[in-house]
């Protein structure tokens, strides 16, 4: 049987920390940036911890 490919779109999208956790990108970043306050701009530009009941999903999708 051949090997798993892994999703390329997903892998391009999430990075696994050094911990084991995935992170990923906050939405709502990409236009209409005047319109929100510089603390809410700052806060989606860090990235984020995936959530637990998501993570094995997707460290299914990512394998390498």
């Amino acid at each position: 049987m051949p090997k798993m490919k892994s999703k390329k779109a997903l892998t391009k999208r999430v990075k696994v920390s050094g911990s084991g956790k995935i992170m990923r990108h906050h939405a709502y970043t990409s236009h209409n940036a005047h319109h929100k306050t510089t603390k809410q701009r700052k806060q989606l530009s860090k990235s984020t911890s995936m959530d637990k009941t998501v993570e094995k999903r997707i460290k299914g999708l990512i394998q390498d």
